[in-house]
């Protein structure tokens, strides 16, 4: 009996990864990662001329979904194991599509920074909600506070500001960014509160886009938008870009980093995102950049800093 239980205290030793604090490798790692989720707003908005935005989403999760489920089965899942969570993997499914088609639908009318700003409100929302639906959540008072201050910035940001044409289109879209931000947090929410949260990412990764293809795809053909595409050279790249770098292998790399280090200390790394989305959108698609709204950025910023911190 000591001998077998010798054996299973070493094996559970070897199984069991531990996770790291953050070196200099996964530092550069997360950089190139932010880096390209920043680029991704800006890569919708700057080909939306020539392929909606609803469509370039469509294709992106209908192509990126065919290759995680090819990585899926070669890790050895089955459909049996997508049945076996097939409830929650189709709410999860549906806040991610839910959550893209405000992007999509906001970026018709505000600016691609504005939109990298309020999609991340996300963590916010998803604080919010863990406080509410999960125990061992609770919010302290810094995170409270850093609640406030985020939406105090976000009301500020998102304030008319005079001189700007289309304001009243641009809070449209900036409204709609922040309906997908709440998406991605209910997104967020389903996942802990269920099964998911013990499954495989690249199984949660699967439902998302695979549920999101499946129902973009249909959507933008009767719409029209699939007809209407102008296949330059530019929208080449940007669905390249969307499909090979941010829907497959920037999540795969995030879900990576996320088994090897301390998920607090990369967390961290994520405001970069829409920090170099609003850099992206001013210098390669030369979006204004108001008083209102930076200040307000900063604000929404640091209040998102001080709740997932």
């Amino acid at each position: 009996m000591e001998h077998t239980r010798r054996l299973t205290r070493t094996e559970a030793g070897e199984c069991i990864t531990a996770r790291r604090h953050i070196d200099l490798q996964a530092s550069g790692l997360m950089v190139l990662f932010c880096l390209a989720l920043g680029l991704q707003q800006v890569a919708i908005k700057a080909v939306a001329a020539d392929i909606s935005p609803l469509a370039q989403i469509a294709l992106r999760s209908a192509i990126a979904a065919l290759l995680v489920a090819a990585l899926a089965y070669r890790h050895g899942l089955r459909l049996s194991d997508f049945r076996a969570r097939l409830g929650p993997g189709l709410l999860v499914g549906l806040g991610f599509t839910a959550e893209f088609v405000f992007v999509a639908w906001g970026l018709n009318h505000t600016l691609a920074s504005h939109m990298s700003v309020f999609l991340y409100t996300a963590p916010v929302f998803a604080a919010l909600g863990l406080h509410l639906w999960v125990p061992g959540e609770q919010l302290t008072r810094r995170q409270w506070a850093g609640v406030g201050l985020a939406f105090a910035g976000m009301a500020t940001a998102m304030a008319p500001a005079t001189g700007i044409e289309n304001a009243g289109a641009i809070l449209l879209g900036d409204a709609l960014g922040l309906l997908a931000g709440l998406s991605w947090a209910a997104t967020t929410l389903v996942i802990r509160r269920s099964s998911l949260s013990e499954a495989p990412p690249v199984q949660t990764l699967c439902y998302q886009l695979a549920i999101a293809g499946l129902l973009l795809l249909p959507v933008a053909t009767l719409l029209g938008d699939l007809g209407r595409i102008h296949a330059t050279g530019a929208v080449i790249a940007s669905l390249a870009f969307q499909t090979l770098v941010i829907s497959f292998a920037a999540l795969l790399l995030w879900f990576s980093l996320l088994r090897r280090y301390f998920a607090s200390q990369l967390g961290i790394f994520s405001f970069l995102s829409p920090i170099f989305g609003v850099l992206f959108g001013a210098a390669l698609l030369g979006e204004p950049l108001t008083t209102n709204f930076i200040a307000g950025g900063i604000a929404l910023l640091a209040g998102l800093l001080m709740v997932t911190r």
